[in-house]
């Protein structure tokens, strides 16, 4: 690999890591030179300004994303156990000891101005994880695992809005039970919308 390669993916796996702890207002070309011993100028021969950093950050956390949650959830059985692992997967992502939470929501919260490129982004992304979410409750409902006529696009704002509660307990509130609140109300919605119930493991 080149070695320009090699640097540009030792800075983006260190500024993804404070982005996580810190946020990406946190992240600075400064903070970021420091950590890693480096000059500013050697910085910015491969990132022309923070908000270019912070796009390369953000392109690096969806990978992981769709890595860690996304491809093994779909590795399962089509329908609710599906549903049920990105559920579970995304929670995980949640409570990764190094972040302080979903990289995504924070991201968000600090550029919530769509005209920018980086609201843009998180824009498109968001609309894709809610696609995402609604084809695999309408597959839920396909394989009558959930009860026709189900409003997929508000199961899956809901199932979003769960997600979301969990990491702002978790990170405003340290409440130690978020990550069980947040099944429980995950399983109480499945159940609403005709999925039979079930009795999940939550020693998390």
């Amino acid at each position: 690999m080149d070695k320009g390669v090699q640097t540009r993916d030792r800075i983006l796996e260190r500024a993804f890591r404070l982005a996580s702890r810190d946020g990406l207002d946190g992240l600075t070309l400064g903070t970021l030179a420091s950590d890693l011993g480096m000059s500013k100028s050697g910085l910015f021969a491969h990132f022309a300004s923070k908000e270019h950093l912070q796009l390369e950050v953000l392109r690096v956390a969806v990978r992981r994303f769709e890595e860690t949650v996304v491809r093994p959830a779909l590795e399962q059985a089509r329908g609710l156990p599906r549903l049920d692992k990105l559920f579970r997967l995304w929670l995980d992502w949640l409570r990764d000891p190094e972040s302080s939470g979903c990289i995504f929501v924070v991201a968000a919260t600090e550029s919530d101005d769509q005209e920018s490129e980086i609201g843009r982004f998180l824009a498109e992304r968001h609309e894709q994880l809610m696609q995402l979410l609604s084809r695999l409750v309408r597959a839920a409902v396909q394989e009558r695992q959930l009860r026709a006529g189900v409003d997929t696009r508000q199961l899956a704002f809901e199932i979003h809005g769960i997600v979301l509660a969990a990491h702002f307990a978790r990170r405003l509130l340290r409440d130690p039970e978020a990550v069980n609140r947040a099944i429980r109300a995950f399983e109480r919605l499945l159940v609403d919308a005709g999925g039979a119930e079930e009795k999940h493991d939550r020693s998390f």
